[in-house]
């Protein structure tokens, strides 16, 4: 008995073309329509399974509807001999209805219910100019690389161990003179505290308190430029390393 006419519309309806070179994954698409008024179920197979990925490779159609599917060739090393031996083969059957046992339906379909076209794989290497092209955008590539890498190396390399040894010394220099501010004021507020501790039994005027004030005074002076000086130093390493 004859078989039935595939049901199902392929776009491409004969040849699967994958365009090289193969070192990378090579994806084609196979469109696969339902102009009937029934559901009807598909599977897509290859005789070279292990060469291809395909998503999905089975499922249901409903009436009117379509589903593209991916056919991912995986890379391998072109043989011109090998291309005549990868076909692929879609398949389909009228779902029943009221049926959903997918697979149940599949394993008791008599072989005059099948339906299935074939198809075959083309196998495309790129043009020499292409081929030149796909070199020069790969050397391109790799000399915008270099150029970053040499530039990220002579900016590192500007900051070299002299400039850090500068910027340390001024650190450390900076850090003397904010101490040696510090140890003035506290001798300074001695001085204050010694000579109003001898003055109060013999004053009570307003000039003991402008004394107290004026050391009051003092200490926030001193950390206002103890600050000052902290934030030049900051400013001195920032400017260092930006330079």
């Amino acid at each position: 008995m004859a078989r039935l006419e595939q049901v199902l519309l392929l776009e491409p309806e004969h040849e699967l073309k994958f365009k090289g070179p193969f070192t990378d994954v090579v994806t084609t698409t196979l469109t696969l329509t339902n102009p009937s008024d029934r559901k009807v179920y598909f599977k897509v197979k290859t005789t070279a399974p292990r060469r291809y990925c395909v998503r999905p490779n089975s499922g249901v159609l409903d009436s009117g509807t379509s589903v593209d599917v991916s056919v991912m060739l995986q890379p391998f090393d072109y043989d011109p001999n090998e291309k005549s031996k990868h076909k692929f083969m879609v398949q389909s059957l009228m779902a029943p209805d009221n049926v959903t046992d997918m697979e149940g339906v599949w394993k008791e379909a008599k072989p005059e219910e099948l339906m299935d076209s074939k198809l075959r794989c083309v196998f495309e290497l790129p043009s020499e100019n292409e081929k030149t092209h796909d070199q020069n955008k790969i050397t391109s590539t790799s000399a915008s690389k270099s150029e970053s890498s040499s530039l990220f190396k002579s900016a590192s390399s500007a900051l070299d161990d002299s400039e850090v040894k500068k910027i340390l010394e001024e650190c450390k220099r900076l850090q003397a003179e904010v101490q040696r501010l510090r140890d003035e004021n506290k001798q300074i507020k001695e001085d204050e505290g010694l000579r109003m501790r001898r003055s109060a039994p013999v004053t009570g005027s307003p000039s003991g308190g402008a004394n107290a004030a004026l050391v009051k005074e003092e200490g926030p002076t001193t950390r206002l430029l103890a600050l000052a000086v902290l934030f030049l130093i900051l400013g001195v390493i920032i400017g260092k390393l930006v330079l």
